[in-house]
């Protein structure tokens, strides 16, 4: 319910005949609040619904809505994922075929960006850019285990083994984050989320597949973990956490190491680390779920939601004068889907999870919700810089795009505004994944982000546990 009450109130929610369902107790305020109460004695079906209120005030109330409760335990603890979709009146059918419509698009339609070399490799293209990143290729790896797809998976990390990782030098066992299509590289460094994506895909598989084929899914892992935390005290090269502050670095190396980028931070994956990696670190793969939880508090505006794409472990801006840093632009998209996955996961921050959900999709509806768009001022303000989302620039424009409209109604897990959860998951099932008036059309980023929060909003992105242990 979202009410106010100037002198504190008592609502109380009868279902007729006069059957009480609900008993809410409202705290004296100025400003809307939101309340959620566990309904008992409840009927199915249509109902007329009386609403008493008792107070010596004014109390006004905006709407009620019925839905599933919020979560109080993550599935780590509980085994069970919530297909909002399904809550909200979408057909299982309709639910199953959209999300393999996604599917589809990245990996087999017209626009696919997935493409099979030779008899046993693959890999992932950033269409617009014209490169494979360790991004897209991890991305596609976490597809492929998730959709239980063994053949596309060991075809990409192949790809990424034979061209991709370091095999020697201080760099050792990370990935140059990109190159062109045939495997030449256009940069040697890394990108530290790429090594998050392949571990916990790496895990992941280990977990569903065994480690008895040609790939030893798990060693390959270690391999990652072990390179990395062996890297301190390197001139050219960092483990990419942070091991003072525990937080992931933006590169691991001398220059990106000393700062971070929200999208980066997904909690969750560390405690897959801690319990499936057996890397000997369990303890600090939890601090580091702990420090990155708290470090997103200080990250976000707590009056937008909004988060810059890099700041400082501190959560600080960086102000570095350029245009990619302070604002809110495509890496930024990331946060609210990362959010919710580790809401539905782990709910390890629940309250501070549910008033964030909140607080965003507040501030993109005040935007209008079909006019909002992709980049903005932390504070809510609009950039006075464009960024480009490819090498056209003919194409740098401000856009409704698909992939931030995806991440904002996954973070509908996580709130306890039914309205609001409805209108965002609304108005993204009705999007098409289609080119702009101009001809600007990303199906790799915006494919993805897509994809995965359909996944997360059908309750198919999951936790792949090892077989004996389910």
């Amino acid at each position: 319910m979202k009410v106010k009450s100037s002198k504190g109130a008592t609502i109380k929610v009868y279902q007729s005949p006069k059957t009480l369902i609900a008993t809410i107790k409202v705290k004296p305020s100025a400003d809307w609040t939101y309340v959620t109460q566990q309904v008992k004695n409840a009927a199915t079906g249509i109902n007329n619904i009386i609403v008493e209120t008792t107070s010596t005030g004014k109390t006004e109330i905006d709407w009620l809505a019925f839905g599933a409760a919020p979560w109080k335990e993550g599935a780590f603890a509980t085994g069970n994922y919530r297909n909002l979709l399904a809550e909200l009146g979408y057909s299982q059918k309709d639910i199953d075929a959209k999300v393999q419509e996604c599917y589809y698009n990245l990996f087999e339609g017209p626009n696919k960006v997935y493409f099979e070399v030779g008899d046993d490799m693959g890999y992932v293209s950033d269409i617009k850019n014209h490169d494979v990143r360790t991004e897209g290729m991890s991305y596609g790896m976490m597809t492929a285990v998730q959709f239980g797809k063994k053949d596309i998976f060991d075809r990409l990390w192949r790809w990424c083994k034979k061209y991709m990782q370091h095999q020697s030098g201080e760099r050792e066992g990370y990935f140059a984050w990109s190159c062109k299509t045939d495997g030449t590289r256009n940069a040697e460094g890394p990108a530290s989320d790429g090594e998050l994506y392949y571990v916990t895909s790496l895990i992941f598989a280990s977990n569903l597949w065994g480690n008895d084929g040609e790939i030893n899914y798990l060693a390959e892992a270690q391999r990652i973990l072990n390179s990395s935390m062996m890297k301190q005290g390197m001139d050219n090269a960092a483990p990419f956490i942070n091991v003072e502050h525990k937080l992931i670095t933006f590169t691991p190396d001398a220059y990106g190491g000393t700062f971070t980028d929200p999208s980066y931070h997904l909690p969750a994956f560390y405690e897959v680390w801690a319990r499936w990696a057996n890397d000997g670190r369990a303890g600090f793969w939890r601090e580091c779920a702990k420090a990155s939880r708290e470090y997103l508090h200080k990250s976000i505006n707590e009056k937008t939601g909004l988060n810059p794409d890099y700041n400082n472990y501190d959560g600080t801006l960086m102000h570095t004068g350029r245009i990619l840093g302070d604002a809110f632009r495509y890496d930024s998209w990331r946060v609210p889907m990362n959010i919710a996955l580790d809401y539905s996961w782990a709910c390890a921050d629940r309250q501070w999870q549910q008033n964030y959900a909140r607080t965003i999709q507040e501030f993109f509806r005040s935007q209008g919700i079909d006019t909002y768009v992709d980049q903005y001022n932390v504070d809510g303000t609009q950039v006075q810089q464009i960024l480009l989302g490819g090498t056209n620039p003919d194409h740098r424009r401000l856009r409704h795009s698909i992939g931030l409209m995806g991440t904002l109604a996954a973070i509908s897990l996580a709130t306890t505004d039914a309205d609001a959860a409805r209108l965002f998951v609304s108005k993204f099932w009705e999007a098409k994944h289609e080119p702009f008036a101009d001809g600007y059309f990303d199906a790799y980023y915006d494919g993805f982000l897509r994809l995965f929060a359909f996944m997360h909003l059908s309750g198919k992105y999951r936790i792949i546990e090892p077989k004996e242990t389910k």
